[in-house]
């Protein structure tokens, strides 16, 4: 996996070009130098981590052959207050939506992302404590 990451500006803002050809934009906040025109570099690495453990929700519940339509998943983050700023407690919360979900794939999808499948999360959970609620929508 490769990534560059360029500074574009006498601010504080940054374009990372990824090694699959896909680039965005990052920036930091107005009191660190930063204009606030793009998400902040921790706000990106969050965001990750939620869309690795959605992937592997959905991809685990397709495999199960649940009637799966849908997928969202809410994070709130504590970061520690002395530097470095790390996460130090990330909660999840899954929006499952489909039809006639059983709630034991569910979980047993969120388990697995959590403890097998999601690097990132997994990753982080060496600073934060994680933890996840869900609720299944009928659709």
């Amino acid at each position: 996996m490769e990534c560059k990451v360029k500074w574009i500006n006498d601010g504080m803002a940054f374009v990372a070009e990824t090694g699959t050809n896909h680039a965005l934009v990052m920036d930091g906040a107005p009191e660190a130098g930063g204009r606030n025109l793009a998400p902040r570099p921790m706000e990106l690495l969050l965001a990750g981590t939620g869309g690795c453990a959605a992937f592997d929700v959905v991809l685990i519940l397709k495999k199960a052959r649940q009637a799966i339509s849908g997928c969202e998943v809410s994070l709130q983050a504590q970061r520690a207050e002395s530097e470095p700023q790390v996460f130090t407690r990330i909660h999840f919360h899954f929006r499952v939506t489909g039809k006639q979900l059983k709630p034991e794939a569910v979980e047993r999808a969120i388990q697995l992302s959590k403890e097998k499948y999601c690097s990132a999360s997994i990753m982080l959970g060496k600073t934060a404590e994680i933890t996840y609620d869900y609720a299944i929508v009928e659709a």
